[in-house]
């Protein structure tokens, strides 16, 4: 049979039952999962419980709200487990499905094992440098006379920056976990019906979600409680609680860490395989998306599950642990000042707003519901209509619990009202968060006009598809700045007027207000981030479906998901980049207050009419153009080489298109994942190195000059411009590549001539323009913004 296949006689390779190859020789699964297979379930239980009692008894001796926030965190966990046997229930279809499944499953796992590997090696170097700092340098007085020694502090924030790229890598696995095996089950499910196929996606994509989100609160409130037993924080001698979330900045800066790095060598290989493999298979030859004859095919499905699931799970983890632990260290400060008697509620906040996040997504998830009768024949619904009822029901849900958790944390005597304006704050953030979405999705989705004049601009060519598509991301960028403008002054201007004053009487709630509202802009984190991995999840069922060569009917379902998942997924775009800007702007504060702290001289303004300080807002503008280029360049070298690999099968293997060769699949593969892994570190390590460089640059200027603290300005200056430049960068590329791809979908949909016009080639090259753009520098732009916020507190003393 096997001579048969070779000369091509016999059955034809379409018609065979195909196997695809195995990118590894076994499986692959985590050391820290291993060992815990191997032991005996009896002897986990005991553990686990052993576990659980420790964990209790730090909360109880803590607080009773950290008690609260472990316990809804430990039964979210559960939740995710009922999610995971719900989603695993589900059959695989037949043999070809799960074979091509397997496929991406072990190229995913393969590849993700290498990159966090790269990443774990550099990240114990930082972790050894990181530490270096701290043993050398100066401490502050607060920290001189709580007793908290320069050694104990290298050490905890050392400590803290591992343990925060551990969790973070843990939650991109995770995403990446679910996704690999859920996919399959959605193309199974689409040849049913589409309710079942879009209710298995979602669900898949919510214990992605409720881990990610648990894992990040229960990581900062299982390090706050440590350090509050541990430290003997508030007895007599010793460190007060509203210092004590500055030692959890180096859990902040781990996240960060990981996530840039899984978002860059993600991004990479994703759209370095997919951009290969549209512009040969697509333009070149003519064969539809996904198709079993495009060797670059399983490396395309396999980039769905590291760039998009693994990257947007550690990039959403390091969102919410930098929110928190920003407005911890904001909420202790301004109760410092205010001689709030118990300052942990306004400490504390964040961890219940975010706790109750996993209540209300979790009953968002829970409301998306299949249809009772599976044989019943029902019209296909718009996918979008029902995922925006269950953020509805979401978002509802949200305002109540914050209103609760306002009322119930930040009720204080000195201004009995000032709760009610925190509770505005945070409903402030959530319409924000709502708008932003709104936003994302008139500008992306083919339903609504820019979209549909961008397939329109293609019937006359590639050259104005391009222009039609920059343009419409430039202009995209209008109304969410608008909306991020207004929700920054609206919340400052609440919390200012809170009633909250310090010994002088000057308002101090200001600040503690933006903090407010970037948390109620993140209370439906879960959901959002559920409705982003529905994304790949539904791209990966279409590849299946149409490489296993399902019936159109099949692929039409798949087919309405993905776009839907394309629409989805820069809504979370928008909304990643919409919090990083609250996120910065409070992270930037308490960089101020620590540079302070540090060198006992005032820091309240940057003043960028001093020269070296407008260089510095300079430098910073250049490093977010710089680092796109890299990103994207990156993208454009590995796509050549898969370009020529793909061409160079098709020239020397003439079979393929006929069925008659099988494509070397594991080669696309392998070039993609060595490149990927090579890309990543140049523009990795611009973002780490150089706002180091230039604080210590600017600080040796400053010494000869007689300015202490110009290398603390400069670096502020950088953040801040950084941060401007960067929110408005990643909304342009974000929304021109969803729109570019969506355009593509719209026309695949049949309109402006079909699959195969040169309209549609036109707009495929319009979508290869936009892959870099919208999943490699974009999403890393808003990882880059909040590390160059973390990186700048966590090195602040170098600055000095």
């Amino acid at each position: 049979m096997d001579d048969d296949m070779e000369n091509g006689k016999g059955l034809s390779y379409q018609e065979r039952s195909r196997t695809f190859p195995s990118m590894r020789s076994k499986s692959y699964t985590p050391w820290i999962f291993r060992i815990l297979m191997r032991i005996n379930a009896r002897v986990l239980f005991v553990l686990l419980l052993l576990v659980f009692g420790a964990v209790f008894f730090v909360g109880a001796n803590t607080s009773p709200i950290v008690v609260f926030v472990f316990s809804i965190c430990i039964i979210s966990f559960f939740f995710s487990v009922y999610l995971t046997k719900w989603v695993l229930a589900k059959d695989e279809g037949p043999p070809e499905m799960s074979q091509i499944s397997d496929a991406i499953r072990d190229g995913a796992e393969g590849f993700f094992r290498t990159q966090y590997g790269t990443i774990s090696k550099m990240a114990f170097i930082l972790a050894l440098v990181i530490l270096g700092i701290y043993l050398f340098r100066t401490s502050t007085p607060q920290q001189e006379a709580s007793g908290l020694g320069r050694t104990t502090s290298a050490y905890i924030t050392a400590a803290a920056f591992l343990l925060g790229a551990l969790c973070s890598g843990i939650a991109g696995y995770v995403g990446m976990w679910v996704s690999v095996r859920a996919n399959v089950r959605v193309s199974s499910a689409a040849r049913r019906s589409a309710r079942e196929a879009l209710q298995i996606a979602v669900r898949a994509g919510g214990f992605s979600a409720i881990v990610v989100v648990g894992m990040a609160v229960f990581g900062v409130a299982i390090l706050y409680a440590t350090f509050y037993f541990w430290l003997g924080v508030d007895s007599p001698g010793s460190m007060k609680v509203t210092e004590l979330p500055l030692l959890l900045v180096g859990y902040g800066f781990g996240a960060s860490f990981v996530a840039l790095f899984a978002q860059l060598g993600g991004g990479i290989y994703t759209k370095a395989a997919d951009v290969g493999a549209d512009l040969v298979g697509k333009v070149e030859q003519g064969i539809p998306e996904d198709d079993p004859r495009n060797p670059a095919v399983i490396a395309d499905l396999v980039g769905d599950n590291v760039g998009d699931c693994a990257a947007r799970g550690a990039d959403l983890f390091e969102s919410i642990a930098a929110e928190i632990i920003s407005a911890m260290i904001l909420g202790g400060t301004m109760a410092q000042r205010c001689k709030i008697d118990d300052p942990s509620g306004f400490i504390l906040f964040p961890l219940v707003v975010h706790s109750f996040d996993l209540v209300v997504s979790s009953i968002g998830i829970l409301s998306i519901r299949g249809t009772r009768d599976s044989g019943l024949v029902v019209p296909i619904e718009d996918p979008m209509a029902i995922l925006q009822k269950g953020y509805s029901v979401t978002i509802v849900l949200a305002v109540l619990t914050f209103g609760v958790s306002a009322r119930w944390l930040l009720y204080t005597e000195q201004a009995p009202y000032a709760w009610l304006n925190f509770a505005l704050c945070g409903l402030v953030g959530i319409i924000t968060a709502y708008l932003f979405v709104l936003i994302t999705k008139y500008y992306t989705d083919y339903k609504h006009e820019p979209v549909r004049m961008l397939a329109l601009s293609s019937a006359t060519g590639h050259g104005t598809n391009i222009i039609a598509g920059i343009s419409l991301g430039l202009e995209s960028t209008a109304l969410p700045v608008l909306v991020i403008s207004v929700a920054i002054v609206s919340a400052f201007w609440l919390g200012h007027t809170s009633g909250l004053v310090d010994d002088t009487g000057n308002p101090t709630g200001g600040l503690f207000g933006t903090a407010v509202a970037t948390m109620g802009m993140l209370s439906t984190a879960a959901y959002v981030l559920t409705m982003d991995m529905f994304g790949p999840i539904a791209d990966n069922a279409g590849g299946i479906v149409e490489m296993s060569q399902q019936p159109e009917s099949v692929r039409e379902i798949t087919d309405l998901l993905d776009a839907v998942g394309n629409t989805t997924k820069a809504t979370t775009k928008g909304f990643a980049i919409g919090s990083a800007a609250l996120a910065s702007f409070l992270l930037f504060s308490a960089y101020m207050d620590e540079v302070s702290s540090f060198s006992h001289i005032p820091f309240k303004q940057v003043d960028i009419a001093v020269p070296e300080i407008f260089v510095g807002g300079l430098l910073g503008s250049m490093l977010i153009f710089l680092f796109s280029a890299w990103a994207c360049s990156a993208v454009g070298r590995t796509a050549q080489e898969v370009v020529n690999e793909v061409r160079r099968q098709f020239i020397e293997r003439p079979g393929i298109m006929d069925y008659k060769e099988k494509p070397d699949y594991g080669r696309c593969v392998a070039i993609v994942a060595s490149a990927s892994l090579r890309e990543m570190i140049k523009p990795g390590a611009l973002a780490i190195i150089s706002p180091i460089a230039v604080g210590v640059l600017f600080r040796i200027l400053g010494y000869f000059t007689g300015q202490p603290l110009l290398g603390a300005k400069v670096v502020a200056s950088m953040l801040m411009f950084a941060t401007v430049a960067g929110i408005l960068m990643a909304l342009f590329m974000n929304t021109a590549g969803g729109a570019w791809d969506n355009a593509k979908k719209y026309i695949e949909t049949g309109a402006l001539g079909g699959k195969g016009s040169d309209c549609h080639k036109a707009a495929v090259t319009g979508d290869t323009v936009g892959d870099p753009f919208k999943d490699t520098a974009g999403p890393s732009l808003h990882v880059l913004i909040k590390m160059l916020a973390t990186i700048t507190l966590v090195m602040a003393p170098v600055f000095l």
